[in-house]
């Protein structure tokens, strides 16, 4: 049960860089709480500062989580109103606050959404592949291993897939989807989104894959959109990847391809994603 006497918690979608897109709710929110949670609390009070407010921070970042969630439930069970904001865009998304919400409303405290910019549904809302229906995978594993075992899970997934990257690691990635999803899926790369050197980069994979310190510079923030297998091949792919892992236990990738595609139907180029995620 709710108290009146307690905070309230908000969570406040920020710019991803261009200040205008932060929503009048939004600025009277921060500027009527009582303490600001912060991922990195320089660039939140240089934020607060370009629209005139200065409030008290308190950093709040993946690091410190645990120590600072039971701070700021002290702080709302004392009637003290809290807005949690992240770096750019929304928190939680891929961002940290996910503790701190979930504490709160296991404490039966009131939690506001302040909405606002969100990379993921801006990408979305602009690269020109279906958007009714998608899976969100934030950022992939670091490690290439890990990387790779965990795209090859969603070679079937007939969504599109949404993922966030760092620029060190964007063109390994790239080269990843590539491998296991074929070199002509549909796919776009939007980078520095609502910044003055957006872009947006659309085509095959492997095509953007090419692009990458090209056309496409390596600077910013990246935003990887891979459409969806498509749903009418999906199990014709699943039953490929189970006839080429046991032809390949006993025979060259090579010829396991060759005799995968002859067996199922599908083109070379179709089973070579197969034959890259055997690593051989």
């Amino acid at each position: 049960m709710m108290s009146e006497d307690r905070g309230v918690l908000y969570v406040v979608g920020t710019p991803l860089g261009n200040l205008d897109d932060l929503s009048g709710r939004a600025i009277q929110t921060l500027a009527g709480v009582d303490l600001v949670a912060a991922e990195d609390t320089r660039r939140t009070r240089g934020l607060l500062s370009s629209i005139g407010l200065n409030r008290p921070l308190i950093a709040y970042h993946e690091h410190n989580e645990l120590r600072q969630t039971e701070r700021l439930l002290g702080e709302l069970e004392q009637g003290r109103s809290v807005a949690i904001v992240s770096d750019a865009g929304t928190p939680l998304i891929s961002d940290p606050g996910y503790r701190l919400v979930n504490a709160a409303v296991a404490a039966g405290l009131r939690v506001v959404c302040v909405p606002g910019p969100s990379a993921l549904t801006a990408a979305l809302s602009i690269c020109g592949i279906p958007a009714e229906r998608f899976v969100f995978e934030g950022f992939l594993p670091r490690r290439s291993a890990a990387r790779r075992e965990r795209l090859a899970a969603l070679r079937g997934e007939t969504r599109t897939l949404v993922f966030y990257e760092a620029v060190h690691r964007v063109a390994a990635t790239m080269a990843d989807l590539v491998a296991a999803f074929g070199p002509s899926r549909p796919a776009a790369i939007a980078r520095e989104l609502t910044k003055l050197h957006e872009s947006l980069d659309v085509g095959g994979l492997a095509e953007l894959a090419d692009r990458l310190g090209e056309r496409i510079p390596l600077k910013g923030e990246f935003v990887l959109v891979v459409a969806g297998s498509a749903e009418e091949r999906t199990g014709q792919m699943v039953d490929a990847e189970r006839i080429f892992e046991l032809l390949h236990a006993e025979l060259p990738a090579a010829t396991a391809a060759k005799l995968t595609a002859k067996i199922t139907g599908l083109s070379r180029r179709e089973v070579y994603g197969l034959t890259r995620s055997a690593g051989d």
